[in-house]
Order: C-alpha cells, then sequence, then structure tokens
C-alpha cells in the first residue's frame, strides 16, 4: 500500500465523545449528519481532485464516522500506520474546534515532525489564534485553497520559502506571518468534484470505512454540489454571507461555476449514483441566461436523480415551469426561517418577500412535478419571542391545510454557535444577542459542556438559553402533533418522535440538576443522553429522499473500477521500464 502524501482528516466534534457524557440535543436533527458531525466539506473532494491530478497522493479519512462506527476503535494506532508526509484537517465549522485540536496534538505525539495544516472558514477567523497551538503548523485561508495547498506541498516537499503560498499563515522562528489573502479565484472551473476518485481511493487504500461522507450515507446517498462561493446576499445570521466573505475569504463578489461545468460534474454523479443531487445555492443568482443553459443541459442530461433546486429569494414567474420542462424528478427547498415578516426583514431586506408571495410560490411547484417541498423555520432570531416561534407553528398548520402531502415544515435551534462574521457575532447588541463565547478557545470548552443549554453561545434579550432550549422541545412537539394529523409522517414515526421528546425535556431538567464532576450520576445518564441527542425535533427519515431498489450504478462503479485497474498496471509498466533504464 503506498504512502500517501497528505491524508485529510475529519474530526469529530468533540473527540473524546465516546467517553464523554454530553447532551448534544437536537442542533443536527435537520442535517444528515450527527450531532457528531461527522459530514466532511466538500472541499476534501475538490482537493484531493486537484492535487491527484498533480501527481500527488492524497487519502480521505472520515475519522469521526469510524470512531462512530466502532466503538473501539483504535485512533492512535490507526494514525500511527498512515505515516503521510503532511495532515490536513478541517476545521470549517465552528462545532470542530475541539475535535479538531485535539486530532492535531494526538498526530504531534505520534510524530512531531509531520506539518499538520488547518483549513476552513472557521480557521480562516481564528487563523491568528489558531496558529498560535503548538500542534498547528500552517493555516490556509480561504473557501478556496487547492492551488495553495498544492504550492505549500511543493514546498514542503523542495525544502522552498514559504513567503509566496497565498492565503497561508504560518510561524517562523517562532514569529507569526500571514501571507496576503491573494488566491481568490473567480470562477469554479479550475476544479471538479469528481466521484470516480473517491471509488478509486478506496481500492487504492481497501478502506470503504473513511470515505464515507456520513453516518446511514448507504440509505441516505445524496450528494451536494455547490455552484457558488461567496454570497451576493447579506442575512445576518450567516458566516458565508456577503460581508463575511469579504472579510474571510477577501471575496468582494460571488464566484460561479459556469453551466457546463456544472452540468458535467453532475453528469458524473449521476453515472455511478441514482441517489438525489442537491445543488447547494440560487441558481437564478447569476441571471436568467445562466439559468436557462444549466436547465437545457440537465435536459439533455434526461437523469433520473431527483434534482433539488434551493432557492432564497422568490422565483420569478416562468422559473419553476422551466425546472419542471427540463427535470423529471426534482424537489425544492425554501427557508422562510420564520413567519413572521417583519423579522424576516431582519434577516436581510435584499431577499424579503412576504407570506403571500411565498403562498403562491408553494401552490405553483405544487401544481407542477414537484415531488417534494421542504420548508425550514429557525429558533433564535432576532426579535423572536416565544410566542413568536408557537405562531410559527400555527403558520405551518396553514400551508399543511392549504397543499398536500408533498409539503412539509420543519424547525429547529440555530446552533450550537453563531457563525463567526456574521452581522451578529460581529455585532450581537445591535440585533439583541448576548455573545457568551468570543475566542476559538472559549468556543472549544463550551463543547465539553454537559448539555446543549451550556453548549449555546449566545442567548436574546428575548430568550434565554433555558427559553431557547424550552420553545424549541415545545415547537417540535407541536409540529409533531400536526404532521401527524395532515399525514406528513407514519404513525409509528410521530409516536416515536413524541416519545423522543417528552424523555429529551425530562432528561434536559434531570442534567440541570447534576453536578458536571459528579461522575457516576454522568455514567448512569450515559445512554440516554447518547439516545435522546438524535432525532428528538423530527425523525432524521423525514430528511431522506425514497431509497431506489438499489441506490447506485454498477455498471458506472465497474468501470470505475475498470480504469483504476488499468491506470495501476500502466503506472507498474512505467515504474519497470524505469527500472531496466537504471533511473
Amino acid at each position: 500500500m503506498s504512502q500517501p502524501d497528505l491524508v485529510l482528516l475529519h474530526p469529530p466534534s468533540v473527540y473524546d465523545f465516546r467517553q464523554k457524557t454530553i447532551m448534544y440535543g437536537p442542533i443536527s436533527d435537520l442535517i444528515p449528519s450527527s450531532p457528531i458531525f461527522e459530514m466532511y466539506p466538500l472541499g476534501f473532494l475538490t482537493m484531493t481532485n486537484y492535487l491527484e491530478a498533480r501527481g500527488f497522493k492524497v487519502r480521505v479519512v472520515n475519522l469521526a464516522l469510524r470512531m462512530m462506527n466502532d466503538r473501539r476503535f483504535d485512533v492512535p494506532a490507526f494514525l500511527a500506520k498512515l505515516k503521510p508526509k503532511a495532515y490536513g484537517i478541517d476545521l470549517h465549522w465552528l462545532p470542530h474546534a475541539h475535535g479538531s485540536l485535539e486530532v492535531a496534538k494526538l498526530i504531534k505525539q505520534i510524530d512531531p515532525q509531520v506539518p499538520v495544516i488547518f483549513g476552513g472558514l472557521s480557521a480562516s477567523y481564528y487563523h491568528r489564534e489558531l496558529i498560535e497551538y503548538p500542534q498547528v503548523d500552517y493555516v490556509l485561508r480561504g473557501d478556496s485553497v487547492e492551488p495553495p495547498l498544492h504550492q505549500l506541498l511543493v514546498c514542503l516537499r523542495e525544502g522552498r520559502s514559504l513567503e509566496s503560498v497565498p492565503n497561508l499563515t504560518w510561524k517562523s522562528e517562532g514569529v507569526v506571518r500571514a501571507n496576503d489573502l491573494s488566491f481568490v479565484p473567480q470562477s469554479l472551473d479550475y476544479v471538479d468534484l469528481q466521484p470516480q476518485q473517491m471509488i478509486k481511493m478506496v481500492l487504492r487504500y481497501r478502506d470503504l470505512q473513511s470515505v464515507l461522507p456520513f453516518n446511514g450515507w448507504w440509505q441516505n446517498p445524496i450528494t451536494a454540489i455547490f455552484n457558488v462561493k461567496g454570497c451576493a446576499h447579506q442575512c445576518v445570521t450567516c458566516g458565508s454571507s456577503r460581508k463575511a466573505s469579504k472579510q474571510l475569504c477577501g471575496r468582494r463578489v460571488p464566484a460561479f461555476r459556469s453551466p457546463q461545468n456544472l452540468v458535467k460534474n453532475i453528469a458524473e454523479i449521476g453515472r455511478t449514483s441514482r441517489g438525489p443531487i442537491f445543488l447547494v445555492g440560487d441558481l437564478q443568482e447569476v441571471g436568467p441566461d445562466y439559468v436557462r443553459q444549466v436547465l437545457e443541459g440537465l435536459e439533455r442530461l434526461a437523469l433520473k436523480n431527483e434534482i433539488i433546486f434551493e432557492v432564497f429569494g422568490m422565483p420569478p414567474s416562468g422559473y419553476l415551469q422551466a425546472i419542471d420542462r427540463a427535470v423529471k424528478n426534482w424537489s425544492l427547498e425554501l427557508s422562510p426561517e420564520t413567519h413572521d415578516e417583519a423579522l424576516r426583514r431582519i434577516q436581510d431586506e435584499r431577499v424579503f418577500y412576504t407570506n403571500e408571495e411565498l403562498e403562491a410560490v408553494i401552490q405553483q411547484a405544487l401544481s407542477l412535478r414537484c415531488h417534494r417541498l421542504d420548508l425550514f423555520f429557525m429558533i433564535g432570531l432576532s426579535g423572536q419571542t416565544r410566542a413568536s416561534v408557537l405562531a410559527t407553528i400555527d403558520y405551518c398548520e396553514f400551508l399543511f391545510k392549504n397543499s398536500d402531502r408533498r409539503l412539509s415544515c420543519f424547525i429547529s435551534p440555530r446552533g450550537p454557535f453563531l457563525d463567526p462574521g456574521s452581522n451578529i457575532f460581529e455585532d450581537p447588541e445591535r440585533y439583541g444577542y448576548r455573545l457568551l463565547a468570543h475566542s476559538l478557545e472559549e468556543h472549544r470548552q463550551l463543547l465539553l459542556q454537559p448539555s446543549w443549554t451550556q453548549i449555546l453561545n449566545y442567548e436574546t434579550i428575548w430568550m434565554s438559553r433555558e427559553e431557547l432550549v424550552e420553545v424549541t422541545y415545545a415547537a417540535a412537539e407541536i409540529l409533531n402533533g400536526l404532521k401527524l394529523q395532515y399525514r406528513r409522517i407514519s404513525p409509528a414515526h410521530g409516536q416515536e418522535v413524541a416519545s423522543r421528546i417528552i424523555r429529551a425535556r425530562a432528561l434536559e431538567d434531570r442534567l440541570r440538576g447534576v453536578d458536571r464532576h459528579q461522575q457516576i450520576a454522568f455514567a448512569e445518564l450515559r445512554g440516554e443522553i447518547h439516545e435522546y441527542s438524535v432525532s428528538t425535533v423530527c425523525d432524521k427519515r423525514e430528511l431522506f429522499w425514497p431509497r431506489q431498489r438499489l441506490n447506485f450504478r454498477l455498471l458506472g462503479i465497474l468501470r470505475v473500477v475498470l480504469e483504476y485497474l488499468l491506470e495501476s498496471l500502466q503506472q507498474k509498466a512505467a515504474r519497470w521500464r524505469r527500472k531496466q533504464k537504471g533511473e
């Protein structure tokens, strides 16, 4: 088995979660991964493809998932066998503040000489604090680091100066250096998301478990594709908003993939997977000609995969009809955040829309072949009270009454952390927030608290952390009952969620009365705490699309396997020829 040049490691949120007793709560119920946040970022795939094309061998290891699926999985022993020339660790999402640094510390204990490289949005925000940790050697800033990472690896291999590596924060003789944030591509076509590379990686390292994106992916093989980096909008809670993108990534305007590149990537995914493909980002942001070209390309593909479209503002007349003509199987996702138009306007005036406009789009989508329409609401908004949250649930019932079973609503707390770089993180008092952690280390310590009440890094002048937790369970309980009443979920799933909410609320109350150092009491609660930190406010299966008889295209996978075997034979033949020539 060949030695990789770079191992990209995805850590769990809290490194020693298997020993600790933490009530994470429903903070991950509306995303595919668990509270361990075991879903690694898409950047792992683009970095792999970029580096492999330039002769570097890269291995992706979803350490969080390996630890989840095997309670006896020996992390130090596993890492000791890898022996790469460098490690890359993502700190894209702030909930990884603990796990990422602990894994880096462990790497340095195993081999102090191996370079450890950090990257991601949170790493970019905290790059100066992050580089001060002894286990961190380099931080690559920005949302597009493939060429800088390549340049860094070349410099490390050849012993060259690092002063010319763009976007790099590093240490030179104990002095922190921050090179210019100069690599900010205006197009995303320089690198692809080639899923076949992951199949080849499985074959090369004989390790399937390490490359799986998240727990349950076999049953829900959804693939996300970004058509944009950066954003034109200024949602006050978003760490990727226009202002945040400029601060963290040097990106003044969004960068988009060309229609041809986007469609080509969708086609590549469709060759091996029958699962849904989620287009992250609103196609309308680029303009009508861009939309036309993408939809024409999708129409020519005639894929049977479900294509999920995301919209930020309300689509113009004809957009949904154009999707319906071009794509046989499609769904729509909207995030109105709240029923209250005044609070929605605070979020971002540029994408403000009325409930009347929202309802018109819903009715239009349901009059077409839209298979599914999901609406997402949030708890913890500026100006939001307990009464406002419950009024949002009333609005969900109104929508249920005036639609069919294809429409569903979800609500969850904004958490566990406010996004660094967002308006409310940078100026919390202006929006009525009280920020309870500012530095990276403070967030790292919050992640070790016993329950999600104490993990939340904020509260508002309208609701304390305890009130945010209480209204989350109350709203989830009522919404679950409405989904049962209007047949959005099965009786069995609805009853299971209802039972879990009751138990989770009771457990949260018990935790408030237990001292963190009462290890015996916590040990007794450990099993319950783990059980009631998943699928609490809804059954996570509600997020999944219906399973295919076969989720994958076996012929397409076989083609990739044969291609890998042919490449391996060619490489062996080339090595043999060089040996014969005495090179």
